[in-house]
């Protein structure tokens, strides 16, 4: 099989974590005698060709098709989120390779005409805000913010926010996209400000959710809501980052291993998981970690269920235990198109605790663990 990774560059922080999660199901395969293939009735040990695309796309592009043209994988993982799966998705399709997308979330990249990708870790990014927005209809907020990175990422998760709050008759009195390389935040905060939101929401990737944490700590303003995207994924990166102070009540989406899921019928529980890799690697476990490494899983599965190592044969097992199979990450749930819909994301808030930063869940009231404090209080 075949992957690739960015050891440097803006996606670095992101993508390590989930290629080492991705290494370590290959390790645990192959130390019992590889993955039982059921198209040759045998175990075979898993050989990992990967490369690094340096959180370049241009590289990306050429290392993906080295992969399929050169090396003649029979399982493509893509590299972290949706920029870096972007050029992965017409060249599988191109070659009739199955392409396993971890974290690539587009929902441009899932069409009625492609069988060749699927996606395993998380939701399409337009699906994540929607118990967000619920939330904030129960919470009557009425002075809405959103400042949102201009790509497919970040953009889905403005729109929907913007479309289901206008169904409830709230109407941002704040709006605005920007590239996603901005670093310094200051005006945009200060016009927030002016605007009186009750609730801001950033949508970014994490240097952008740091750039904007940040800023508002260097600024001294306070706003009653302030969600980001990352601090639920790499919530140790970005307090090393922004501090305990600016990521105090603030909101998030909750992911393992944040958020425990239950009732898992395949692979670890978190604590097997997080007690199993840690002693392998010694090294700290965040949701890119879990997303990897649910990845191998899903192409376990696959391999164990599939008569043939044909794509559409192997897109045909998926489909047949999509919706029955329960892993770290939650339900694995895909539609015709290869989208994850199983995967649903609750809203939680970073909440001081004797000292430390804990994460709560606060909506739905099914999952919560804690009631939301808002209006934020000021400082730990």
């Amino acid at each position: 099989m075949g992957a690739l990774y960015a050891s440097s560059g803006p996606f670095a922080s992101s993508s390590t974590p989930q290629f080492h999660g991705l290494q370590f199901w290959v390790h645990q395969v192959n130390a019992k005698g590889g993955v039982f293939v059921k198209a040759y009735g045998k175990r075979i040990p898993v050989k990992l060709v990967a490369y690094d695309d340096q959180s370049k796309t241009s590289l990306a592009g050429t290392l993906y098709s080295q992969l399929i043209t050169r090396d003649h994988v029979h399982l493509l993982a893509s590299d972290f989120g949706s920029v870096l799966t972007s050029v992965a998705v017409p060249l599988a399709r191109e070659h009739k390779t199955l392409l396993f997308d971890v974290t690539g979330t587009s929902a441009g990249f899932f069409t009625p005409d492609n069988p060749y990708v699927v996606l395993t870790s998380l939701p399409t990014s337009g699906v994540w805000p929607t118990t967000l927005a619920n939330f904030v209809v129960a919470q009557h907020m009425r002075r809405v913010a959103i400042l949102y990175s201009t790509n497919d990422f970040d953009g889905s998760q403005a729109k929907t926010l913007r479309t289901k709050l206008a169904a409830a008759g709230i109407h941002p009195v704040f709006d605005q996209g920007v590239p996603s390389g901005t670093s310094n935040y200051t005006v945009l905060i200060h016009q927030i400000m002016a605007s009186k939101a009750d609730s801001v929401f950033e949508f970014g990737y994490p240097n952008n959710d740091i750039a904007f944490l940040q800023g508002i700590m260097a600024s001294g303003m306070h706003f009653p809501m302030v969600f980001t995207v990352f601090p639920g994924q790499l919530l140790k990166l970005m307090e090393k980052n922004v501090g305990p102070e600016g990521l105090a009540w603030t909101y998030t989406y909750p992911t393992p291993p944040l958020l425990v899921h239950k009732n898992i019928n395949y692979g670890p529980t978190a604590g097997e998981f997080l007690k199993e890799y840690q002693q392998q690697n010694h090294r700290e476990v965040n949701f890119l970690t879990i997303a990897g490494y649910n990845a191998g899983l899903i192409m376990q599965k696959t391999l164990e269920t599939s008569t043939s190592l044909d794509p559409l044969a192997m897109r045909r097992a998926i489909a047949g235990f999509s919706g029955k199979l329960r892993t770290i990450d939650g339900m694995f749930r895909v539609n015709a198109d290869g989208a994850q819909i199983g995967e649903t994301l609750p809203v939680g808030q970073i909440q001081p605790m004797h000292g430390k930063l804990g994460m709560q869940i606060v909506f739905p009231s099914a999952v919560s663990t804690a009631k939301a404090r808002y209006p934020a209080p000021k400082g730990l």
